[in-house]
């Protein structure tokens, strides 16, 4: 049987803020610079301000609105084909953004026994309580969040005009990261192929 290294992992990048003026692609060109340099892992970009969900939730059982099926075709495939994923959220109110919220409650057998790293960034806290309270929610939904983080303190400081960073511990911090999200991307991706994931 071919081991689940045969190919690249198909890491779904989920961009959490819709505010304007965000500073979220700036993050995000910073992750998949990263990204790019590896060969054994392929980024796509699933921005949430580009790809708007319903925000009303249908009753348990009930039908979904006009126009709910053609919105999620968008985003529904590309999170179901991932193996993994990375969050990019700021931190709102100590929280994550209701964007990214709305995006993982339309969703459930996407999330199930594939890892989640997180890439965070804000002022002080640098958006690491948005990432404590992602972890319980993921954890909800059968899926397996990253030990490690990448988080920017004061982040709007920390970034050239480029778009680079000059702090070389933020470069190790991000290896650390992809190279622990590849691990548990490749065991969980070669354990479902041998025993679908129980739910």
């Amino acid at each position: 049987m071919p081991s689940s290294t045969d190919r690249p992992l198909q890491i779904a990048v989920v961009i959490g803020s819709t505010r304007e003026g965000r500073f979220a692609p700036v993050v995000t060109r910073w992750l998949t610079g990263h990204l790019d340099r590896r060969d054994d892992m392929k980024a796509d970009v699933v921005d949430l301000a580009e790809t708007e969900l319903p925000t009303a939730l249908p009753a348990f059982g009930g039908p979904l609105a006009p126009g709910t099926e053609e919105a999620l075709a968008v985003v529904s495939p590309r999170l179901d084909a991932a193996d993994a994923f990375v969050f990019v959220t700021p931190e709102y109110n100590h929280s994550f953004p209701a964007s990214l919220k709305n995006a993982i409650d339309w969703h459930g057998k996407e999330w199930h026994g594939k890892p989640i790293a997180f890439v965070s960034y804000g002022g002080l806290s640098g958006g690491l309580r948005a990432v404590e309270q992602l972890r319980v929610v993921m954890a909800e939904l059968n899926a397996m969040t990253i030990r490690n983080t990448v988080s920017f303190h004061n982040a709007y400081g920390k970034f050239g005009e480029d778009g680079t960073v000059d702090d070389p511990a933020v470069d190790t911090a991000a290896d650390a990261l992809l190279d622990q999200l590849a691990w548990w991307a490749h065991a969980l991706r070669d354990a479902k192929s041998v025993r679908p994931y129980a739910a």
